[in-house]
């Protein structure tokens, strides 16, 4: 059996500006940058162009989404043409007047737009009020083929739902990308913070291990006030594990940082070979994971 080529892809931990513009302009100078250092495959965290919006429900913030294909997918485009790279882009995507999503796009080296996910799971928590703008992905959990490798795409809150994850994985995934938005409540961050982190850190790993695949964490970092003070403080931490749950690569709590590992097909034959998780499920004997709860049988 032919084992395919290893890829180097690159996870971009940003921090966000109150202006639209400069955002795009420095994620496309980050995908050059990224590509000048090796990366194939380059993703951004989830909701670049802006300063995370749904820290309240504020009807006016619909005019930050955009077309699919609009501004932001035609500048990355032509900068992924330009640096023969792979580019995932999360989008506040406006699908038509009152529908709107929380889409990732994967952008091929030609600059065209290979598909897209819309975030299924959408979360409603103080300061994450998500459900307000954001209608609930339609497309499943497809799978994206590049001339480097097979990319899933998940986004954030998909993080904590091991249905996603394993879905992905059986759709034949090397890696599974989270961009990612995610931070501690400033007053939560001392009693808290640690054990927050840490469960975000494993619960992903522990997708990684499960189904044998690379996974790769893009959060944002810096305190973001949209709405005044106390805002959330975004932990960075962006992340890239093999399928063995091995940390390749972890970015810092504060700093913007452009984050390089490799994803190897043959590490992934290598672990499931040895850990033969996909072989030994019970397909036969998991009815009752499409309920939302088994309290009647």
């Amino acid at each position: 059996m032919q084992t395919r080529a290893s890829y180097p892809v690159a996870l971009v931990q940003m921090a966000m500006s109150t202006d639209l513009a400069t955002n795009l302009d420095k994620a496309c100078a980050q995908v050059r940058q990224a590509a000048s250092l090796g990366a194939k495959v380059v993703c951004l965290p989830e909701l670049f162009r802006s300063p995370y919006f749904c820290q309240s429900e504020d009807a006016a913030r619909f005019s930050l989404a955009e077309s699919i294909p609009g501004p932001s997918t035609e500048a990355l485009g032509w900068e992924a043409r330009r640096s023969g790279v792979v580019v995932l882009a999360s989008i506040f995507e406006r699908r038509a007047p009152g529908l709107c999503h929380n889409t990732t796009v994967v952008i091929g080296t030609d600059g065209a737009i290979l598909g897209k996910y819309r975030k299924m799971h959408i979360p409603d928590d103080p300061a994450y009020y998500e459900k307000f703008y954001f209608t609930p992905g339609d497309l499943g959990f497809p799978i994206f083929p590049t001339e480097y490798g097979n990319l899933g795409v998940l986004v954030c809150w998909d993080q904590w739902f091991p249905e996603a994850a394993r879905l992905v994985a059986l759709r034949g995934a090397d890696i599974i990308f989270y961009p990612t938005a995610i931070g501690w409540h400033p007053a939560e961050k001392a009693a808290q913070g640690a054990a927050q982190r840490d469960a975000w850190r494993t619960v992903q790993r522990g997708h990684a291990i499960a189904n044998g695949v690379y996974l790769a964490a893009v959060n944002r970092v810096g305190l973001e006030t949209p709405v005044g003070p106390p805002g959330l403080e975004f932990w960075g931490g962006s992340f890239l594990c093999d399928p063995q749950g091995v940390m390749l690569a972890e970015a810092s709590a504060e700093r913007e940082e452009i984050l390089l590992g490799s994803v190897d097909p043959a590490r992934i034959e290598e672990v499931r070979r040895n850990w033969p998780f996909l072989r030994d499920r019970r397909v036969d004997a998991y009815q009752g994971l499409d309920r939302r709860f088994l309290d009647e049988e």
